[in-house]
């Protein structure tokens, strides 16, 4: 990949970010295909939500200020009944929610959120009252206009962890769900030297998994462990120019990546320094390439072990890290890295690449493709990478942008997988990070493709994902068993959304994961389930809804389910 992709982005979903930002080379054809106010190097940054703002962006957003804040108090029944699977009783809990969206846009910043809190009160079934905080806030402050800028971002949602890997959590309980929160703050610095851009950033990272299985914990447990937490160090620089004074456009950067995490001890460091050119063939098609040279190291401690040689684990899981123990090298990887393609801008609303490359201690293979119409935005990336459920995270986050929206369960309110921006914005999808949270890192490559229209009365959202996973540890560990296992994650979804006037909305969405395991023991996992709801105004600020679904989960290794749900509501919006 570029040195934009390389440099700042761990993941699918980051990866697809990416490609909706300007990396260095396809910033060097700027002048070529008519968008001479990109800047040359801009994909140098740590958080490349910036990179996707040209200098023309900027001049444009002098005249902008928009602000929409929607605070929002709710209070829904739901009711399930399992038509498959489980004690046949059915299940009622009553929802209490606030929450806000917000979309902030002016000269020298922008903002964009998605927050919900709900405590959920349960009403027998052998439920427990539960209290759920989801949502995405992304931020950005222009400290000096065009030179410098701070992004912070936060993401809180939580997941499946007791086996039925990929499933949503509509029929979980506080026994079987992990919290997940991310979250980062960092600088961008782009600075005009002549006819070149210099171009750095930093960017600090936070990851947390907060569970609380107790006697559940060694259902489904990861052979590699519960992740637990993790700190995220970003830094890179790059000096860059756009053809023109020269026949060709080139970009030179170094890097820096570390992440320390507390399972095992373990500590991610990836260094490296790299060279692109853009070869201008015609006005709209470039040949491009890079070569460099990179050190990645993995390492990691054992498990402590009682007096049998057992592995020690915490009552959520997680194993306990042995300091006295060695610390041990589980990835060494180090050497000339290099990638050549084609890169084709037939006009400024469409743009391909396609790269092929050595990288990793194997051949690589990575592109992308992103158009852009009126009022739709299309993505695909086809991506490889080194990755952890950190990074992964962290740098899906930081890429989403400020102009976003989610789509959320209406049974649960828990974000459904992806974020989706506007026609001109970026988005991510984070099932590839969320399904099967592990301690371990992992080769990850894939393939993922978004579909975002926001049209008159209609707003549609799509996402299709493919990653494949094979995990990295050392021989020697309690992280041994791990090495060498691959697990791969299918995953679509459809939403619609249509509105009626000012005072009516219908909503449907549909949805399939398929979690293929190669762990022994866990079992592959399918979840199907769709929905449709309606929200109408029924006095001023206050509206009613209701919503009916099905959802189903089906496990080789534990009890499969069907599940018909049911909702009613009320939303006051301030």
């Amino acid at each position: 990949m570029t040195l934009a992709c390389r440099g700042n982005l761990a993941g699918l979903a980051a990866a697809l970010a990416c490609a909706m930002s300007a990396t260095p080379l396809q910033a060097q054809m700027g002048g070529l295909l008519g968008d001479s106010d990109v800047t040359a190097g801009q994909g140098g940054s740590a958080t490349p939500s910036a990179a996707r703002e040209g200098r023309g962006d900027r001049k444009s957003r002098k005249s902008r200020r928009n602000v929409a804040i929607s605070p929002y108090l709710e209070v829904d029944q739901t009711a399930i009944w399992n038509l498959k699977g489980g004690d046949g009783d059915v299940v009622t809990y009553t929802s209490v929610a606030a929450g806000v969206t917000a979309s902030i846009e002016t000269a020298n910043a922008a903002l964009g959120a998605d927050v919900r809190y709900e405590h959920q009160f349960a009403w027998g079934g052998g439920r427990t009252d539960q209290d759920i905080l989801s949502g995405i806030v992304n931020g950005r402050i222009d400290a000096v206009r065009n030179v410098l800028s701070i992004e912070a971002g936060a993401l809180a949602t939580r997941v499946r962890a007791d086996g039925y890997i990929g499933a949503n959590t509509t029929l979980a309980d506080v026994t079987n769900t992990a919290h997940t929160y991310s979250a980062y703050i960092g600088p961008n610095l782009s600075v005009p030297v002549g006819d070149l851009t210099v171009t750095g950033a930093y960017r600090l990272g936070y990851n947390r998994v907060d569970t609380d299985f107790g006697a559940a914990a060694a259902v489904g447990a990861p052979v590699a462990g519960y992740f637990d937490e993790s700190w995220l160090h970003v830094a890179n620089a790059a000096v860059g120019m756009q053809p023109g004074v020269l026949p060709v456009g080139w970009s030179v950067g170094v890097g820096w990546i570390r992440e320390d995490a507390s399972q095992l001890d373990q500590r991610f460091d990836d260094k490296y320094a790299r060279a692109d050119i853009t070869v201008p063939i015609s006005p709209t098609v470039a040949l491009v390439g890079g070569v460099g040279y990179e050190k990645i190291e993995i390492s990691n401690r054992d498990a402590l072990r009682d007096a049998n040689g057992v592995p020690v684990r915490d009552e959520n899981g997680r194993f306990v890290t042995d300091s006295a123990s060695p610390r041990r090298l589980s990835y060494d990887q180090d050497g000339i890295i290099w990638d050549a393609g084609v890169l084709w801008r037939p006009n400024p609303r469409l743009e391909a690449e396609l790269r092929v490359g050595h990288r990793y201690g194997s051949m690589s293979y990575t592109g992308s493709l992103a158009w852009r119409g009126r009022n739709t935005a299309v993505n695909v990336v086809l991506f490889d990478s080194v990755d952890s459920f950190g990074r992964a995270l962290n740098g899906a986050l930081a890429n989403i942008g400020t102009d976003f929206y989610v789509v959320r369960n209406p049974f649960s309110g828990d974000l459904t997988g992806c974020a989706f921006g506007d026609a001109q914005a970026g988005g991510a999808c984070f099932t590839d990070t969320l399904t099967g949270i592990t301690s371990a890192n992992f080769r990850n490559r894939g393939v993922v493709a978004q579909i975002a229209r926001r049209a008159d009365a209609w707003t549609v959202s799509a996402a299709a994902v493919y990653a494949h996973r094979k995990f990295i540890s050392d021989g020697q560990s309690v992280l041994a068993p791990a090495n060498g296992l691959a697990d791969q994650n299918y995953f679509a979804m459809l939403g619609a959304s249509r509105a009626y006037g000012s005072d009516a909305a219908f909503d449907v969405m549909g949805y399939v994961n398929y979690f293929d395991s190669g762990t022994p023991g866990i079992g592959d996992v399918t979840n199907i389930g769709a929905n449709v709801g309606y929200r109408r105004m029924i006095w001023r600020r206050l509206s009613a809804s209701a919503a009916i679904g099905i959802d189903s989960i089906d496990t080789q290794a534990q009890q499969s389910f069907i599940s018909l749900l049911a909702q009613i509501g009320l939303r006051y919006q301030f």
